[in-house]
């Protein structure tokens, strides 16, 4: 327990450097030289470094790893193409616009990502693909993914609205306290997703309890049906 907790503060500690405060001294520090654009541009990097990184260490596949890997390579695409750092901050809003109708669609149709999310990361701890998307779509767990699916959309709506609205308010300049700002909101969100997550626990455990009770009265009522039948 005290390893897990000592690796989740460095995580934290390694989100902050790489996601704001490194992004944050590069457009501080940079843009009078490089400019804006150039200087947004090049304060992204440490966050993609970090990204991939964590993807290595963290051996996602499937899902996960293709929607990481294609969020990373259309969101420096898209920066690479904006043009300048303002149009570069309204295409990011635009991105994270667009993730979230991919989560609405993905909701309506019934096939939530969080549940695929979880699918790879229990095939992680050994459990075949198979057995655990069948587990999750059961009554009684499955909806827990949908609500964890709807706080995804209320996040990117959120972090869209948030970036728009520091964007309109404070302008290009405010573009430090922006990276600021929308990282202590991200972790926020994480936080009580991630708490989501590990509820669910919960409702699993409740099924399978619930199929241990209903076989042992199976067991129960054969001996009783046999006897009735001897007589």
């Amino acid at each position: 327990m005290v390893k897990r907790q000592r690796s989740s503060k460095i995580v934290i500690l390694l989100e902050l450097i790489f996601y704001a405060v490194l992004p944050y001294v590069i457009w501080n520090f940079g843009r009078e030289t490089l400019g804006d654009y150039s200087a947004m541009l090049i304060s992204t990097i440490p966050g993609i470094v970090y990204t991939i990184y964590r993807f290595i260490l963290d051996k996602q596949f499937n899902i996960t790893g293709l929607l990481i890997f294609s969020s990373l390579a259309l969101g420096t695409t898209v920066n690479l193409l904006s043009g300048s750092a303002e149009q570069m901050i309204w295409n990011g809003v635009y991105l994270s616009l667009f993730y979230t109708f991919l989560y609405i669609v993905t909701l309506m149709i019934k096939r939530p990502l969080s549940l695929y999310f979880v699918v790879d990361f229990v095939y992680l701890q050994g459990y075949a693909r198979i057995d655990s998307r069948a587990l999750f779509f059961q009554k009684g767990i499955f909806k827990w993914f949908q609500i964890i699916q709807v706080i995804f959309i209320i996040r990117g709506l959120f972090m869209a609205g948030l970036t728009v609205y520091l964007l309109k308010k404070y302008g290009i300049d405010g573009y430090g306290g922006m990276l600021i700002y929308k990282q202590f909101a991200g972790w926020a969100f994480s936080i009580f997703i991630t708490g989501l997550f590990f509820y669910i626990n919960v409702p699993v455990r409740n099924f399978f309890a619930m199929q241990q009770n209903q076989l042992q009265d199976n067991n129960n009522l054969a001996p009783q049906q046999s006897n009735a039948t001897v007589e």
